[in-house]
């Protein structure tokens, strides 16, 4: 237990890092400072240390700065790694220097330092790193962004206005006449939008999303997540229902959220199976 829980904590420190800390050599030691004086006081040093590792190849297989080059399939490994270490590994009877003084009380009943750290691991992953893998899943669906002109699809311009994918901009002079000689409007046909850039605040708002659903699951409270997911739902209706053309908005949102709430299960059904084993 005690090794999912460190591998979840180094991997979303890691990424926590990347994407707050000015200087991420800095953050990076700092981190890796922190986490094995951890691993050092609960006697677990090694376990620690294969956290790091892993964390370190966590970070080179899901880059920030382009799109991952192995999709989601690193998060799909570290699944497998955090629930085979959950059932194979159980909760240490001792915990070290620091299980002296270790005592920590729940509505649920007392709380073992192994699953405490799985708890918080699996918190820290759900707060960037979980970005990641929404990212991870909609460059699967999404094969160009805005940014990248080369990539981007591109249409013929034409005499008429058309649609294809956002509104049409048409540029002239305004101080000619509409008829005059022949000259015709210049119409300027832009690239499609990325879906994703009518989406402000999901950065923000899919970590807290992901928080809730794994206390709410962990609290046994389903009609209140439900209501909860049916209530996003609700909200972005309005913007996905005008996006009747294409439907790369709707699919946008679908995709990621689900992606969101599968990952946030995840997490709550680990804790909940090592809190129970």
């Amino acid at each position: 237990m005690i090794v999912a829980g460190f591998i979840l904590l180094a991997v979303g420190a890691a990424d926590l890092v990347r994407q707050f800390a000015p200087r991420r050599w800095i953050g990076y030691l700092s981190v890796a400072v922190i986490l094995l004086l951890l691993g050092s006081v609960s006697d677990a040093l090694l376990p620690m240390v294969l956290a790091l590792v892993v964390g370190a190849l966590w970070v080179w297989c899901m880059p920030t700065e382009r799109a991952a080059p192995l999709g989601f399939w690193p998060a799909v490994l570290l699944a497998i790694v955090s629930v085979g270490a959950v059932i194979w590994l159980g909760a240490r009877s001792d915990v070290g220097l620091i299980g002296a003084t270790w005592h920590l009380r729940s509505p649920f009943g007392e709380v073992p330092f192994d699953l405490a750290m799985l708890a918080l691991g699996a918190g820290v992953f759900l707060l960037e790193s979980s970005n990641l893998v929404v990212r991870a899943a909609l460059d699967g669906e999404h094969t160009w962004r805005p940014t990248d002109p080369m990539s981007a699809p591109t249409s013929a311009p034409t005499t008429a206005p058309t649609t294809v994918g956002a509104e049409v901009a048409v540029a002239a002079d305004a101080g000619s006449d509409a008829a005059t000689e022949g000259d015709a409007a210049t119409e300027v046909v832009p690239a499609p939008r990325d879906p994703r850039s009518g989406f402000k605040g999901g950065r923000l708002i899919g970590p807290l999303e992901r928080i809730l659903v794994l206390i709410l699951t962990l609290a046994a409270a389903y009609p209140i997540l439900a209501a909860m997911l049916a209530a996003k739902g609700i909200v972005r209706f309005p913007e996905i229902s005008r996006d009747g053309e294409t439907g790369a908005r709707a699919e946008y949102f679908l995709v990621g959220s689900l992606v969101s709430w599968v990952i946030a299960l995840s997490a709550a059904f680990l804790v909940w199976w090592a809190a129970h084993s």
